[in-house]
Formats: C-alpha cells, sequence, structure tokens
C-alpha cells in the first residue's frame, strides 16, 4: 500500500515522452502513441521530439564520420546528401 498521496499517477519529463513516442511511431503502436502525447504539454512533446531527432543525426553522422547536414538530408532522402563512405 502506498502511504498517502503517492496515489497520483507518475510524472513524466518532455525526454520521456518523446523517446516513448518516436518508439510507438516506429512499432504503429498507436494506444502507447495517445499514452505518451498524454504525459506533456503538445508544445513540449515538439521539443522532445526535435531534441530526440537532432541528437540521433549527431550520433549518426558521428559514427558514418560524414556531415550532419549530409545524414539528414540522406534520412530525409533529399538532394545533396553525401553518400555513405566506407570506413
Amino acid at each position: 500500500m502506498q502511504p498517502p498521496g503517492h496515489d497520483r499517477p507518475p510524472r513524466h519529463n518532455v525526454f520521456e515522452a518523446a523517446a516513448t513516442y518516436v518508439a510507438a511511431s516506429v512499432d504503429d503502436d498507436w494506444d502507447r502513441i495517445d499514452e505518451a502525447a498524454g504525459w506533456v504539454a503538445p508544445d513540449a512533446l515538439v521539443f522532445g521530439i526535435n531534441e530526440l531527432a537532432c541528437r540521433a543525426v549527431i550520433a549518426l553522422a558521428r559514427e558514418r564520420n560524414e556531415p550532419v547536414e549530409s545524414v539528414a538530408r540522406g534520412l530525409l532522402d533529399l538532394p545533396g546528401a553525401e553518400p555513405s563512405r566506407p570506413i
């Protein structure tokens, strides 16, 4: 049994919401998407998703030893992306 005042649902931060939302989107799990979207305000969720995207592109660029812009453009299949170079 929980002490009084601990019956509230757990609070989630913007980064937990973004990570859960994106992972659920990849899995096409609409129940989890809706759940994560309710954890924070819509503008906070957008901020978290943007931050996640930036960090992911930076990490991928470092891993590939390629410019960040080329990796980002390549992920979106846009012109101007450099082809991956073998390492």
